[in-house]
């Protein structure tokens, strides 16, 4: 017989539950769950232990209420596939299959899994019976067909479909059910509601479901944890009695005190709040992108044009957009939008032109970086292709190990394109899934790597763990992520380990002015996003006499 096994990141086997489990499991829960209600505490299943809920599982069960005492226990439901399965021992070792910059989570989960016993994972649905509240944490993807286009794409409905149809078999009919998830405008009201409506006539159950939405803001980082706990939500319900239960429901688990509440009358509210908010955020972004290409060529230095304009207080959230806008939510949120006038509530004309613009922009934006890198090599007599290239930088934001739609993918997928030798470093990653396993990351059919060709070979990109070793032998660097590590390296060090002088491109206006200098005094070529200034820098050491240089 057969064994099918669910591999951990840290290659970790675990074979996949056997049928004759599956009641022993649930008898496991029936009877934790009935010490748990003796105790005064309500049952909370949260659908999806991945990014978010595992987070939301972990700030539900620490919740104490009035006396100081626990006042959930919450059991995370993860399906029991090859992919994901993995999670549910693990997490049952109080151990986080996220892996996190929040010191925060770690402990957390570790004691209320060991210590509190108010934390537990199963992989079956019928935990769903058990449960007072249900929080859905399934992912709601947006499929792109193209790059730079994303009307041609279309949400990924099914899997958060599917879901609500088996929450909707096995709750008790007073159960509240949180959407979470970021979802299409109207999917509360016109996916969530229909389906569970049919289901429950089918059951013979009179009453409507108490559906709600809020949506999370969840940020990885340092702060993962607060981002849930301690920040503002947005809220609504299907009726009034979904509405009062969720704002109920909120208040025992997060900092209302500090971070009241926003209660909306309608979900899809809520559900639009929530792709404004980050659609907002893409557009604002990919609007400086124009401008960091003119500063380019006209010599200006966008990122002290973007400090001057902060100073004004009404400004202040100017930012530079960096090599491509990264994250699970920036890239794909208008999306949903967009499809959702048209395929949840018919709308044929076509209203939108900003968001998607913006989206199209950003996606694409990355894709400079490799011209300015065959552009600094050309300079120095050298061609791209096999070159040397070292990419600092993996994730998506400084500071944080998370890859997802990180603009570096792009530029290490671009690069290999035009036959350039990658490698690439990260502090806060030992692996990038998205290269090593790039058939079946994030799905099966849905690797970046099918809109370049001469793909193959990244499967065994690995990541340097030695930042002195990446560099040996390098022809270009590329600063990509505002990484600590990364912002206060010598030039002179950088030459000295790469063993020649090389093209060193900024991506995120992590070379000053003075580092800029040095690196062109050293022989090299440096170039920059929305740097335009390097130029006169290069033209000023260029023209300068031997002597007035420093040594090196």
């Amino acid at each position: 017989m057969n064994i099918e096994y669910s591999v951990s990141p840290g290659g970790e086997k675990f074979p996949l539950p056997k049928p004759e489990e599956y009641k022993n499991e649930f008898d496991r829960l029936k009877e934790e769950a009935a010490k748990q209600r003796k105790l005064g505490r309500e049952v909370v299943v949260v659908m999806g232990v991945g990014f978010v809920g595992v987070a939301m599982a972990a700030v539900i069960a620490d919740a104490v209420n009035r006396k100081g005492r626990p006042g959930k226990y919450v059991i995370g439901m993860q399906r029991p596939s090859p992919r994901s399965y993995w999670k549910i021992p693990i997490l049952n070792k109080g151990i986080s299959p996220v892996v996190s910059e929040d010191r925060e989570l770690g402990p957390m989960i570790s004691r209320c899994v060991l210590d509190k016993k108010t934390l537990t994972a199963t992989f079956v649905y019928e935990a769903l019976s058990l449960a007072d509240v249900v929080v859905v944490d399934i992912q709601c993807d947006y499929h792109k067909e193209s790059l730079g286009n994303v009307r041609n794409g279309h949400a990924d409905m099914s899997p958060l479909e599917e879901s609500l149809a088996v929450i909707a078999e096995h709750i008790a009919p007073d159960t509240l059910v949180l959407i979470e998830t970021t979802v299409a405008p109207g999917t509360t009201e016109q996916i969530a509601y229909p389906i569970m409506k049919k289901v429950f006539q089918r059951r013979r159950i009179k009453k409507d479901p108490l559906l709600a939405h809020s949506f999370e803001r969840v940020m990885p980082g340092k702060n993962y944890v607060a981002s849930i706990r301690d920040f503002w939500r947005v809220c609504s319900g299907i009726n009034q009695q979904a509405k009062d239960k969720v704002v109920k429901f909120l208040g025992e688990i997060i900092n209302i005190k500090d971070y009241p509440l926003t209660v909306l009358d309608k979900p899809i509210e809520s559900e639009t709040a929530k792709i404004i908010e980050n659609s907002f955020r893409a557009t604002t972004l990919a609007f400086l992108d124009e401008w960091s290409l003119f500063a380019e060529r006209n010599g200006v230095d966008l990122l002290k044009v973007i400090n001057a304009i902060k100073a004004r207080p009404t400004h202040s959230n100017i930012i530079f957009p960096g090599p491509g806008i990264g994250g699970y939510c920036l890239p794909k949120d208008g999306g949903l939008g967009v499809w959702a006038y048209r395929h949840i509530h018919g709308f044929e004309d076509d209203i939108f032109k900003i968001t998607p613009l913006a989206i199209n922009i950003n996606d694409t934006r990355s894709l400079h970086v490799a011209q300015l890198t065959r552009d600094a090599l050309r300079n120095m007599s050298r061609p791209i292709a096999a070159a040397d290239i070292v990419l600092l930088g993996a994730s998506y934001r400084e500071d944080v190990g998370d890859t997802r739609y990180s603009g570096s993918e792009l530029v290490v997928r671009r690069l290999t394109e035009m036959g350039a030798e990658m490698r690439a470093h990260d502090p806060y990653l030992s692996h990038w899934w998205e290269f090593e396993n790039q058939e079946n990351y994030p799905k099966k059919g849905q690797s970046l790597a099918r809109f370049f060709r001469n793909q193959d070979k990244l499967s065994n990109l690995k990541m340097e763990t030695s930042l002195e070793e990446a560099l040996k032998g390098a022809d270009a660097i590329i600063f990509a992520v505002r990484h600590k590590q990364y912002l206060n390296l010598d030039p002179d060090k950088v030459v000295k380990k790469a063993g020649n002088t090389l093209a060193v491109i900024d991506c995120f206006g992590i070379l000053d002015d003075k580092k800029i200098r040095r690196y062109f005094e050293l022989g090299c070529e440096v170039k920059g996003l929305g740097r335009g200034h390097i130029r006169r820098i290069k033209d000023e050491v260029r023209t300068q006499k031997p002597g007035k240089r420093r040594k090196t």
